[in-house]
Parts: C-alpha cells; sequence; structure tokens
C-alpha cells in the first residue's frame, strides 16, 4: 500500500506544539541533547505560514515558547538552546497542556499536530496505558492528530509510544542518532506530519482453490475480528504522505502436502462450498482496503484481485526481496517456530541480492 505524495511548498499549513520529556531521565547523551538537534532540523524546514510552541514536561508542565510564526526562526532556536533535564516525569499534565495551546492556535483545514518527544518513561501523574488512551482519546476528535518519537535506549517504553500514537490518530517513530532526525524531519517530513488518511483497514481473502493455507508474518497487535472492517467506528491506522505499508503473507497452496497445516476432521455442519467464477479464475485472493479521508467520517471502499505470477524468489523485485529479508530477520530474531533452518547469513544475502 503506497501513500501519495505530497509536495512541503504546496501542503497545508503547520500549527505543530512540541511536547518535550526533560525530566532526569532524558539526560542522556542520546535522550534530549538528540532532540533539541532534531527539531532543529524540523525549524529548518519551516514555512512563514507555519506555527510552532513547545510544551515541556518533568516535575510540572510548562510553555516553553508560545505559539510562534516559522518566520520567526531565532525565537525558536533560542528556546530549543534552553532545553535542559531534570526531574521526574508527569507526562499527563504536559499532554493536557500540548493539546490545550493546539487548540488555541488550531487552523481550519490546516494540520494541527502535537510532536511528543521522550524516552516513554511516564512514572509520574497518569501511568497506565488505559489512562493514557482515555486521555488521548478524548482530544483526537478536534481534528489534533499526534506524532510519538521515541529517544534513547534502555528505559524506552515503545509500547505506550504506540498506544499513544495509535489512539491519537497519529504515527509513532524510534530515533537514536541524527541520521535518523534526519531522515524523519528533512527527507521525509510531509509524511511524519501529514496524515493523507485515517483508519485504515486492509482485509484479505484468499481463494480456496488456489489457497489451502496462509500464515500473516507479524502484524499481531494489529489485527481487527472480520466484522470490525465494515465498522466506521472502529479506530484502526493512520497512513502518512508518502508512506508506504507491506504486509507478507505465507501460503500453501490448495493440495499442498505439508507438515504446516494440521490434520483436522471436516466440520459436520459446514456448508458445502460452492464453485464460482472468482474461485475458477486465476485469481489467488481479494485485497479490500478501507479507509477515511483525514476528516472524514464515513470510510471508502477499493478493492484489487491478486493474480499470481509465479515468480521465485530470486526473481522477484529489490522491495520485495528487502522485505522478506527483513521479516525473516524478525521471525529469527523472535525465534519463531516457522523460520525453520533459515540462517543469518541467508539473510544477509537476500538483503544483498
Amino acid at each position: 500500500l503506497q501513500g501519495a505524495r505530497i509536495d512541503l511548498s504546496s501542503a497545508a499549513p503547520n500549527n505543530l506544539v512540541f511536547l518535550l520529556d526533560v525530566s532526569g531521565s532524558m539526560q542522556a547523551y542520546n535522550k534530549l541533547e538528540l532532540v533539541k538537534p532534531a527539531m532543529r532540523l524540523l525549524v529548518d524546514q519551516l514555512r512563514p505560514q507555519d506555527r510552532v510552541a513547545i510544551v515541556v514536561y518533568a516535575g510540572a508542565a510548562g510553555l516553553v515558547l508560545e505559539s510562534t510564526p516559522g518566520s520567526d526562526r531565532q525565537k525558536i532556536l533560542e528556546a530549543i538552546d534552553r532545553l535542559q533535564a531534570g526531574g521526574s516525569t508527569a507526562g499527563a499534565a504536559g499532554i493536557k497542556l500540548a493539546y490545550q495551546v493546539a487548540k488555541e492556535h488550531f487552523i481550519e483545514e490546516g494540520n494541527n499536530r502535537v510532536i511528543l518527544a521522550t524516552d516513554g518513561d511516564f512514572n509520574v501523574g497518569v501511568a497506565s496505558e488505559s489512562e493514557l488512551t482515555r486521555l488521548i482519546e478524548a482530544k483526537r476528535d478536534d481534528g489534533i492528530f499526534l506524532t510519538a518519537l521515541g529517544f534513547g535506549m534502555g528505559n524506552y517504553k515503545d509500547n505506550k509510544l504506540e498506544i499513544l500514537a495509535d489512539v491519537g490518530n497519529g504515527n509513532y517513530a524510534y530515533i537514536d542518532n541524527l541520521q535518523e532526525a534526519r531522515k524523519m524531519f528533512v527527507h521525509e517530513i510531509t509524511g511524519t506530519l501529514y496524515t493523507i488518511a485515517k483508519d485504515v483497514k486492509i482485509q484479505v481473502e484468499f481463494n480456496p482453490a488456489r489457497v489451502g493455507a496462509y500464515r500473516l508474518i507479524g502484524y499481531e497487535n494489529r489485527l481487527l475480528a472480520a466484522e470490525d472492517f465494515n465498522d466506521d467506528t472502529k479506530d484502526a491506522g493512520e497512513l502518512g504522505a508518502g508512506h508506504r505499508v507491506t504486509a507478507l503473507y505465507e501460503l500453501v497452496s490448495a493440495g499442498a502436502e505439508t507438515t504446516l497445516v494440521r490434520n483436522v476432521d471436516p466440520l459436520r455442519y459446514q456448508a458445502v462450498p460452492t464453485s464460482t467464477a472468482a474461485a475458477n479464475s486465476e485469481e489467488w485472493g481479494l485485497v479490500k482496503l478501507r479507509y477515511k479521508e483525514p476528516r472524514g467520517r464515513k470510510s471508502q471502499l477499493l478493492e484489487q484481485p491478486i493474480v499470481h505470477t509465479g515468480q521465485d524468489i530470486v526473481s522477484a523485485t529489490g522491495d520485495l526481496r528487502h522485505a522478506a529479508s527483513v521479516a525473516a530477520f524478525g521471525m529469527i530474531l523472535r525465534r519463531s517456530e516457522y523460520v525453520g533452518d533459515y540462517s543469518l547469513r541467508q539473510v544477509s544475502e537476500l538483503a544483498q541480492s
């Protein structure tokens, strides 16, 4: 799934509120001291019609920089330079203040977004994931999206940031060096800042005449019930401008002998499958996509049949080979029962092919 690319020069004006964790846990060189140059990279991309505010939180939350036009670059940079780490983390108070500032300077037809930068260690105030979730859910309907950025190693709480971004109609990423920050705030800035589709859902149906069994690789924490696909009240993922989503399935052809499929007795009351024109076609399946416009409430549906070309992995596209190598690497790290005897050497060879 490939999101449309947009040009920053013609994109909607930004109303951005940086929400920065300046607690004691952010004192490491790869935390707040990495946040500051990362922010400077973003400031360099701002246009006069954009606005930026900075909210910090530690023992208490505070407004370091009131909403300032992008043309006043020096004022923004001076506020960034003054940032220092220290204290415990009252994340909830900071989130509330950041959304309040964003709402006060809301731009109609603009991109209104809170950008959270933290190691995710919410250990004072609202601490449970359910409380954080309810807090963000209460704000997202105002049209203010959330980008959650994780910095540093060790104390970094990835699961909390993912939950915040999911319920806040936004995205999240991990930044551990300036090169990654440059990717986020320079090379892929429109994807970082601009959501082009929200509540994106994908449903895949395989043709039983072609596919005997299938397995989705990964996405364990992104699965929805089948009935949720057509339910517009169910929250789902967001797609940034230019972003790409890849899902890999492992398939077993119909009639193939394999130990991957468990021996299950036939169902007594199952309806006898009927043959259809689609089942007898060259289609291996059907991909259905639902999404909403960033400010929309009703989803739109797209459908695309899957036609197998008979390619093996050697002749597949470079993008597909790279994606397969990443998936295999992840399966090895997680000691997946499905990885078989596939080795790290083979992963490396596939990635470089």
